[in-house]
């Protein structure tokens, strides 16, 4: 076998990634995304795209995202390999000096389709082998207007709260007992403190205002959580639910999303995105009673 060139691309010769055949079984081809540098109106950069070439050829490739001000990759987006090159995929992640989490997007019930299947094991496989693990399986959802829109509960008042160390202070009563496996990493690697900051610095990311934000308390005054209405970069998203360990068991989770996408369908939302972790059964099961179909499940390694 011939020689592996591994490298990043430049500006001029950026189209060689889409040389390479995507049969679409899964990843971004899967839901009709395409590469396209910021020069060319897309959302990648050259130097966050390398390729694995032999003989001239592409046989892996791998695209980095991150937000047009940001200084490092957010995610790593997208990573194909030809048949029979899953060794130089993974040399290819090895090599580059870019890391960022690896989110593979698969449809709904990939496990039941042989191909699909297939796909995604040999990128899950080809990733752990280049150093990453495995950290979770979330549920993707989109919710639209024929959706339909459920009535506020009315158990609950929302209120916004400009301090940030009152927020701070509720997210940390949040993370005792969570059940997302982000916020349990980051406790791990750091305490609790550092996971808030974690959430509270990607919230703040995002390009919608801080004003937003809302805590929920009782008629009587008790603390319940907080619901974080919020814009990505690429639309309307449920930005955060979280219920304080003491309020949890009463459903108030439900209340939480519910008044969120209120929230954003009064700002002008037709489309919201929001995420799950699949082990978290108990917000899957709110996400589904308030009307919010899963669209892709995502298997995300670290």
């Amino acid at each position: 076998m011939t020689e592996l060139v591994i490298r990043a691309l430049t500006e001029s010769d950026a189209h060689l990634f889409n040389t390479l055949h995507d049969p679409g079984h899964v990843g971004r081809a899967r839901f009709g995304h395409t590469y396209r540098t910021r020069a060319e109106g897309g959302e990648y950069r050259p130097d966050w795209t390398w390729v694995a070439l032999r003989d001239g050829r592409v046989v892996a490739r791998a695209a980095w995202w991150g937000a047009a001000d940001d200084t490092k990759p957010i995610a790593l987006d997208w990573f194909d390999f030809a048949d029979g090159e899953a060794d130089a995929a993974t040399e290819l992640l090895r090599i580059t000096p870019l890391r960022a989490e690896y989110c593979l997007l698969a449809a709904p019930g990939w496990r039941d389709r042989p191909e699909e299947r297939a796909a995604v094991q040999a990128r899950i496989d080809a990733a752990v082998a280049s150093g990453m693990e495995p950290l979770v399986e979330r549920y993707h959802y989109a919710w639209t207007p024929e959706c339909g829109l459920p009535e506020r509960p009315g158990r609950l008042e929302f209120r916004p709260e400009p301090d940030d160390t009152v927020i701070a202070d509720v997210l940390r009563q949040v993370m005792k007992g969570t059940l997302d496996a982000h916020d349990l990493r980051a406790i791990a690697q750091g305490g609790v403190d550092a996971a808030v900051r974690e959430l509270m610095d990607f919230l703040n990311w995002c390009p919608s205002p801080r004003e937003w934000w809302r805590l929920a308390w009782t008629p009587q005054g008790e603390l319940v959580g907080i619901q974080v209405p919020a814009h990505n970069p690429s639309g309307p998203c449920v930005g955060y639910i979280g219920v304080v360990e003491g309020q949890r068991g009463h459903g108030y989770a439900y209340d939480l999303l519910v008044e969120c996408t209120h929230d954003l369908v009064e700002r002008g939302a037709t489309k919201i995105a929001a995420a799950t972790d699949q082990p978290n059964l108990p917000m899957a099961a709110h996400f589904a009673k308030v009307g919010y179909p899963i669209t892709q499940e995502r298997i995300h390694l670290v």
